[in-house]
């Protein structure tokens, strides 16, 4: 089993202040974040600045596209994102013409998002038109709440496993969630402010590398 990557999710309110994070935990991390917080405050712009300050870095453009697949993916792809995202809720077609445009650019991948409702149909679907990455989030506003990773979060995740597809894991995760997930075939470890607001960035960044290592080595 091949060890998950860490993303830096970049959910600043200014391209600055998202600059000054990765000035110290871009070379610490194997996936850039551009945020969904981040592109409303700075558009295609961080997407574009985080891709060419960092082009050996993979780029998430997080845009939780919900329609307009086609064009929103050609603005993400065209200013360098490897990667971007489309809301759960989004209609098929939506999924269908991001992943006709990541798939024009070859080596680009569009990811679902599963923040709110969906279901294990909606899931089938995204299959079979083609797309193989999701990203199971436990959102702020879950957590803000106290909700905490549950039997059946971990159930659906390894359910969604099964199915083929490869899985990003988010949600204020801190160091001491990654053994829940040992044994799973987590493809990324998104972790935002448990590393940029430590006391040490570059420090907790290595931590959590040295755990994957430990659990998937």
């Amino acid at each position: 089993m091949a060890l998950p990557l860490l993303q830096l999710a970049l959910d600043n309110r200014s391209l600055p202040s998202a600059l000054e994070a990765t000035r110290i935990l871009a070379a610490e991390v194997d996936v850039l974040e551009a945020g969904t917080i981040l592109v409303c405050a700075e558009g295609m712009q961080a997407v574009r600045c985080l891709k060419a300050l960092y082009p050996d870095r993979i780029v998430l453009a997080d845009i939780k596209a919900a329609d307009a697949g086609s064009i929103l993916a050609d603005m993400c792809f065209s200013n360098g994102a490897d990667w971007m995202t489309v809301i759960c809720c989004a209609p098929i077609a939506t999924v269908q013409t991001a992943l006709t445009e990541a798939k024009k650019r070859g080596d680009r991948d569009v990811q679902i998002e599963l923040t709110g409702s969906w279901s294990w149909e909606e899931a089938e679907a995204w299959r079979a038109v083609g797309l193989n990455q999701v990203v199971y989030h436990r959102g702020r506003d879950a957590q803000a709440a106290g909700q905490s990773w549950s039997d059946d979060d971990l159930s659906k995740i390894r359910r969604l496993a099964e199915m083929g597809f490869e899985l990003s894991i988010t949600g204020g995760l801190t160091i001491e969630d990654l053994p829940l997930f040992a044994g799973l075939p987590v493809k990324v470890f998104i972790a935002g402010r448990a590393i940029r607001d430590a006391a040490d960035p570059a420090a907790a960044a290595r931590a959590f590398k040295a755990k994957i290592a430990e659990l998937w080595g």
